[in-house]
């Protein structure tokens, strides 16, 4: 099943999608069963992040390409981990399928996208065993990690670098029907194919890391957890950018520049 969060007539809906069509749900189906309300066409469909989290969760360094990448580009800290660790980001980064991804003025050098699988949390849960994690997914979606690099390097956080508003694309939908991590993780910038890995490449799984974080907090449903890329490519406003993963979906975003102030 697919289900997602659209805008009717300015008004977040929870939906749940088919081929031609998306069926309005009364509520989201991370509280209850909903039921029908109505009907709206897909085509044309304003897409939200399928899912508001209480707490936006993400994994950093978690494909070894990835830590190799970084440690050639001067990143001394990029080592394998030796156990799965936790970061946050901010809820006002996301952004939905088609939505513009917005490149601040004020950003130079590398600005780079990261495509990434997402987990959706659907339960309460507290000191999680391996299998409770695995049972505890709701379903999976898309990300796509956006980051203006010099920001990353001249901050003491990732306030600015990964957190800027649109930097959080998301979506297009939650898929709860698949085995995410047995899929094939494509990007591409303008139809041309810049990385292409196995989703489940991972140093730790999405269960590690629902072991590892509840053994000190509890996590609810409507947490996302973004697990890492193994690959990254840069953008530039004009791009069209797009996430692929097997068996979930395509994330599909423009890059936008930043209006002039007056």
């Amino acid at each position: 099943m697919r289900y997602t969060r659209v805008s009717v007539g300015g008004i977040a809906v929870w939906g749940r999608v088919h081929e031609g069509h998306i069926e309005l749900l009364s509520e989201s189906p991370l509280v209850g069963p909903p039921t029908v309300i109505g009907t709206a066409p897909r085509a044309g469909a304003v897409w939200l992040p399928p899912v508001v989290p209480p707490v936006f969760y993400a994994v950093g360094l978690n494909y070894t390409r990835h830590i190799e990448h970084a440690r050639a580009l001067g990143n001394t800290s990029a080592v394998l981990p030796d156990r799965p660790e936790i970061g946050y980001r901010a809820n006002n980064a996301l952004t939905g399928h088609l939505s513009p991804i917005v490149k601040p003025r004020e950003v130079s050098g590398r600005f780079e996208a990261e495509p990434e699988l997402v987990a959706v949390i659907g339960r309460t849960l507290r000191h999680a065993t391996y299998e409770e994690a695995r049972e505890s997914v709701f379903g999976w979606t898309i990300g796509n990690d956006v980051s203006a690099r010099a920001w990353q390097h001249e901050d003491r956080t990732f306030w600015r670098s990964k957190n800027a508003d649109t930097f959080k694309p998301m979506g297009p939908w939650i898929e709860t029907d698949v085995d995410a991590l047995a899929q094939t993780t494509t990007l591409r910038v303008d139809g041309e194919v810049r990385a292409s890995f196995p989703t489940g490449g991972m140093v730790f799984d999405p269960y590690d890391y629902i072991v590892e974080m509840t053994r000190y907090l509890t996590l609810h449903p409507g947490d996302v957890l973004w697990m890492g890329a193994e690959s990254t490519c840069g953008l530039e406003p004009g791009n069209t950018v797009e996430v692929e993963i097997s068996g979930i979906g395509v994330l599909t975003n423009p890059v936008h520049e930043e209006p002039a102030r007056c």
